[in-house]
């Protein structure tokens, strides 16, 4: 069933982007809809302690600063639907974006869906994720002072996450499945120089061990076939991100190589009034703080956009 009434901007995502979007917009009197998916929040529902958005001296919950932030949007008029987008169609004006609900229509879109990292999908691994897992050595690096931790992967993020975990793990394991790696030459030596990383190659993780903490990570050996345990008590997934973004590039919204939305100025993509912000633009920085700054602009650039286009807001 398709709701009749146009809005004046649709926000598809929940992560601190859509919700400092939804804030902005809402500010400006744009009466946003927030898609916010089934699982409302992003990448921050499965974050125990943020200690790195501003405002917090002693950091805050992930879901705390999610359901606040929500809040927030809705004082300012925010409508946020728990539904899942299953296609958009921006062929046309008004934009249409279709939930297993319902199909909703506006004069401009804000996609703001996210990324998610890559895992491996070990039992132990989601088990203890956000209590000793974790795919951001930014975010959660500092909980690791004096501690021994690896970092899963080959490439150029593995070495650079490896490098920085250094400053507060007293040893870093990076674990690779093949016996070379894929990183740059400049990342890889850099790593290697490091006295206090080491490196595991060509081997096959099997699960992370422990039940409420991370105690080892169990290891086979490609070669041999002899299993093993690393003692450790932190593992970082550093095997690549998956932007949300195959439903708007199949409506003709542009993407780079790897799946990331591009922008041709500011947050606006290639299609006129459907704009972008937070991590389904960002293969770089991926942090709550960036998204949210990109949240701002997109709305901003929304109530520009709208104010240029005569709609009545």
């Amino acid at each position: 069933m398709t709701n009749q009434e146009i809005k004046n901007v649709i926000i598809i995502g929940s992560g601190p982007a859509g919700l400092t979007a939804a804030i902005y917009a809402g500010r400006a009197e744009l009466k946003p809809l927030v898609i916010a998916g089934l699982k409302p929040g992003g990448q921050l529902m499965d974050t125990t302690e943020v200690e790195n958005f501003p405002g917090f001296i002693n950091g805050v919950m992930g879901p705390e600063l999610m359901d606040n932030m929500s809040k927030q949007a809705e004082r300012f008029g925010a409508t946020i639907l728990p539904e899942n987008v299953e296609s958009v169609d921006f062929s046309a004006k008004p934009f249409r974006v279709k939930t297993g609900k319902g199909e909703y229509l506006a004069n401009s879109v804000i996609i703001a869906t996210g990324a998610e990292a890559n895992w491996l999908g070990l039992p132990g691994e989601q088990r203890l994720r956000g209590k000793g897992v974790s795919a951001c050595a930014t975010c959660d690096g500092f909980f690791f002072k004096g501690k021994e931790v690896a970092v899963i992967g080959g490439g150029d993020s593995a070495m650079e996450e490896a490098n920085f975990l250094t400053r507060f793990a007293n040893k870093v394991y990076i674990v690779h499945r093949r016996a070379e790696f894929k990183a740059s030459k400049i990342m890889l030596k850099r790593a290697q120089n490091n006295p206090k990383i080491s490196f595991v190659a060509n081997v096959a993780v099997l699960d992370v061990l422990g039940e409420n903490s991370v105690e080892g990570l169990k290891i086979k050996d490609n070669v041999s076939g002899v299993e093993s345990v690393l003692p450790l008590q932190g593992v970082f997934l550093a095997i690549g991100h998956t932007p949300a973004a195959k439903i708007f590039a199949t409506a003709g919204v542009e993407t780079d190589a790897k799946g990331y939305i591009k922008v041709q100025n500011n947050t606006h993509t290639n299609i006129e009034g459907v704009f972008v912000a937070g991590d389904v633009n960002d293969p770089r920085y991926r942090q709550a703080v960036t998204a949210a700054g990109m949240g701002c602009m997109a709305a901003l650039d929304v109530e520009k956009y709208l104010a240029e286009q005569e709609h009545e807001v």
